[in-house]
């Protein structure tokens, strides 16, 4: 039965083993500005915030109110 010369080290091991690679992020194209955003994720454009096409927070109103 083969037996390794040396002793492997849990560092060596554990770097064989991963499989972590860097991914871009996914991106999606809000259906009223055709802003790009991040996807799930709420986005400011010209000083409203919107999420899923729908303005959540417009800054001009708060600004006068």
């Amino acid at each position: 039965m083969a037996h390794p010369k040396r002793k492997t080290s849990k560092t060596r091991r554990d770097k064989r083993r991963t499989h972590y690679k860097a991914v871009a992020p996914t991106l999606a194209k809000d259906p009223t500005t055709g802003e790009m955003h991040l996807y799930h994720r709420a986005h400011w454009h010209e000083g409203k915030l919107y999420y899923r096409g729908q303005v959540l927070i417009d800054k001009a109103e708060e600004a006068t109110a």
